[in-house]
């Protein structure tokens, strides 16, 4: 297992659509088990391919709500969401941040609900509803397979923001990277 670096937006692999998994081999089982370790240093509770620059289908997860704990991998999968509101979203309970445009938060609306369904290491297809966090934790992380960061999602005021940020970090270009472990970032 190691630590891979943690691909910044401006990178193509992360803003195409990432490629389906043929095979579940050596190189995927490592693969996965670079993504756990480099989630957990990195922090985070979710974790794509796209952003490790592996554009497959893959991504992971580690969330614990109080109550359930909720880790796992997701390879080629498939997201069925719920409605979602047209509100104005909430700046404090609807805040969400990604590795890979580190340290910046904004509110986005996201579906109260989704229904994961995807294949796991052992090549077992399984099935969640989740709802809550979890439920936008596969949102962000599914996102990320069809090379959307949810700065893309964003109302034009945080859209702003966020732009103003990567020009000012010299980012929006390839080959910029940051390593978990190494490199100091808010959590």
């Amino acid at each position: 297992m190691k630590i891979r670096p943690i691909w910044i937006t401006g990178d193509p692999v992360l803003h195409q659509r990432a490629s389906e998994v043929a095979e579940i081999n050596d190189e995927i089982r490592e693969l996965i088990s670079d993504m756990y370790l480099t989630m957990e240093k990195a922090p985070g509770v979710g974790l794509a391919a796209p952003q490790v620059g592996v554009g497959l289908r893959i991504f992971v997860y580690d969330y614990n709500d109080g109550e359930n704990h909720y880790r796992g991998e997701a390879i080629n999968p498939t997201l069925e969401l719920g409605p979602i509101s047209q509100e104005w979203p909430d700046e404090e309970i609807e805040s969400e941040g990604c590795l890979s445009i580190p340290e910046e938060r904004h509110p986005l609306k996201r579906a109260l609900e989704a229904t994961l369904r995807a294949t796991d290491l052992s090549g077992k297809q399984y099935e969640i509803h989740a709802t809550g966090w979890l439920a936008r934790i596969f949102q962000h992380e599914y996102d990320h397979l069809d090379g959307l960061l949810y700065a893309d999602r964003l109302l034009k005021p945080y859209q702003r923001e966020v732009k103003k940020a990567i020009k000012f970090e010299g980012w929006g270009k390839p080959n910029n990277t940051w390593m978990p472990g190494e490199d100091y970032l808010e959590p």
